[in-house]
């Protein structure tokens, strides 16, 4: 009773290390070009473009988690991908109202999309 038991132990084990194997290779490296505004004024306003950096980073120091706006609509919400999870706005706020090109991992669920940002800068 006690090998049955410790088989199917390693059986869950085996299955589960599958799993998050299996879900990390679902994200892909792509390169993502568009603006850096508030999340906020991303969906409540509308905006295809940010109404000014002094605007979105009045909004980011506000609390407000800044995101990547790309020219076909779709938000990039930029994550860490550590545990414990810390905040990107660090990372975006010299950017604030400011095209970007950025580079990461992509990560898609429940039809949000999430970028792990390796590589970001100015466009020129």
């Amino acid at each position: 009773m006690k090998l049955n038991s410790m088989a199917v132990k390693s059986l869950l084990t085996v299955t589960l290390g599958m799993a998050v194997i299996a879900s990390a290779a679902d994200s892909s490296t792509v390169t993502v070009k568009g603006y850096v505004l508030d999340s906020a004024c991303a969906f409540t306003k509308g905006l295809k473009t940010p109404i000014s950096k002094e605007c979105a980073t009045s909004c980011a120091n506000a609390g407000s988690q800044l995101v990547i706006l790309a020219a076909d609509g779709k938000i990039y919400w930029p994550i860490a991908d550590t545990t414990p999870s810390s905040g990107q706005n660090a990372k975006l706020l010299p950017f604030a109202g400011e095209r970007v090109t950025a580079s990461g991992k992509v990560y898609n669920r429940g039809g949000s999309t999430a970028i792990v940002i390796e590589k970001i800068e100015a466009q020129k």
